[in-house]
């Protein structure tokens, strides 16, 4: 991962409110294990003695383990339940395991439906499967997982020799914190529902991430830091000059709960305490739209897109729940900035493209020659934004795709392409609504033109 990325949470929670430690007034022995602050024979403040350079003996990782638990009860001021076992793998045994998978598990099958959805925001195209595409990127940027089925940590060492990154480990005990009190298992039936969903439970577990970082500076000693100039342990040069090893587009979708989160999180926590932070886990914003912008929570929901099925006999829906993907003003704005329609700090995610989004349906179709397309309705909250939208997919079109205009609404993408295909554009008031399909005589047949 680039320095950039890597350095990126240093800065998100500028302007965030720093919470009240009080001094080291605690008892020298707590009154039970349930006490906030203390954990596995740890206090917060208590001194571990280790080495962290030729890595952490089995000794040396339960002190870490320990203090770094009552570290993040004493920062977030909730008590784990029970002790979260913690292994330490290299990137190389991360990958084997899983198979390219971001997840711990195995690699995903292939998903032509998912394929359809991420073509429609010009970021993975025809030349790469999806499925390949996120666990090649979770293979090659995940530092550590909190798995809720084995309540267990797994942490990937940056270096060869196995090494625990207390940045990490604080972050994936906040996952354990959150399994414990309020379960980690709910599914999200849209991309932007369960980005959404992230913005609370990463969003939180980053802030209390740099609220601990904060504190290593200010009064707590810490472990060292790893050397993170590569991720790997070989010498790759300097990491600002090369380019990452993984799509970039993808990962600025993917990216923006760690981002923007804690934002969201420190908002919520500055209005009502961490108990307005507890609450959230039964009432997870409705929409991207809604961690990226506060003030929308929890009253501006997205409007419910629906898309009239208008294809002929050879073009069918796939068999799938839901029938259609959301993805959300996160996703469109990934789109607008790979596609070079918004400037500025990639990783800001403010743009007034996708800003004044209001909701959207993706809908995949496929015939029974092996041929796929889909249609792309998406409402904005004035007939200004609509137009705005729907120039910029023109323009990404044309400007980064080549894409000549055999007629006024209708692109078509040159074959050597990876984004090969037809499209058609059109706005109505608020909605903006794209048809592709593989030849610009499908696109009829995929969703018949009104009027």
């Amino acid at each position: 991962m680039r320095k950039e990325l890597l350095v990126a949470l240093a800065v998100v929670l500028a302007g965030c409110t720093v919470p009240s430690f009080g001094d080291s007034d605690h008892p020298e022995t707590p009154t039970g294990e349930d006490t906030i602050g203390y954990e596995n024979g740890y206090w917060y403040d208590d001194s571990v003695s280790v080495t962290t350079e030729d890595g952490l003996n089995e000794s040396e990782r339960e002190a870490v383990v320990a203090r770094t638990m009552a570290r993040v009860e004493q920062v977030r001021d909730l008590e784990f339940k029970q002790s979260v076992p913690v292994s330490v793998i290299s990137r190389a045994e991360y990958q084997n395991r899983s198979g390219g998978n971001g997840s711990g598990g195995s690699s995903r099958p292939q998903d032509p439906w998912n394929d359809q959805v991420w073509e429609a925001l010009l970021l993975i195209g025809e030349d790469s499967g999806s499925s390949d595409e996120i666990d090649d990127t979770l293979s090659t940027t995940v530092q550590g997982y909190y798995s809720p089925s084995r309540d267990e940590i797994v942490i990937v060492s940056p270096t060869e020799t196995p090494q625990i990154d207390r940045r990490t480990l604080s972050h994936e005990l906040v996952h354990a914190l959150q399994d414990q009190h309020f379960g980690l298992n709910g599914s999200a039936k849209t991309q932007d529902t369960q980005l959404s969903r992230q913005g609370v439970t990463e969003g939180e577990a980053n802030y209390v991430r740099v609220l601990y970082e904060r504190r290593c500076g200010d009064g707590w000693g810490c472990i060292a830091l790893p050397d993170r100039t590569s991720d790997d342990g070989s010498d790759n040069g300097d990491s600002e000059s090369q380019e990452p090893s993984y799509n970039e587009g993808l990962f600025t979708v993917l990216y923006q709960p760690y981002v923007t989160g804690p934002r969201f999180i420190d908002q919520m926590r500055s209005d009502g305490g961490w108990d307005t932070v507890d609450a959230l886990h039964g009432d997870f914003p409705d929409s991207t739209e809604q961690v990226l912008h506060p003030e929308k929570y929890p009253d501006e929901k997205p409007v419910n897109v629906s898309v009239a099925d208008r294809s002929n006999e050879e073009w069918s829906r796939f068999d799938h729940d839901p029938v259609g993907d959301t993805v959300g003003e996160t996703s469109i704005y990934a789109m607008m900035y790979h596609n070079r329609q918004t400037e500025g700090d990639r990783y800001s995610y403010e743009s007034e493209i996708p800003a004044g989004w209001g909701g959207d349906l993706i809908v995949p179709y496929r015939n029974g020659s092996g041929g796929y397309g889909y249609v792309w309705e998406t409402r904005w909250d004035t007939e200004e934004d609509a137009k705005e939208f729907e120039q910029a997919y023109r323009a990404a079109l044309t400007q980064e795709h080549d894409a000549s205009q055999p007629r006024s609404n209708v692109y078509v993408v040159p074959a050597d392409d990876q984004f090969n295909d037809a499209f058609r554009v059109v706005r109505s008031g608020k909605t903006v609504r794209i048809v592709n399909g593989p030849k610009s005589g499908d696109l009829d047949e995929i969703h018949r033109a009104e009027g």
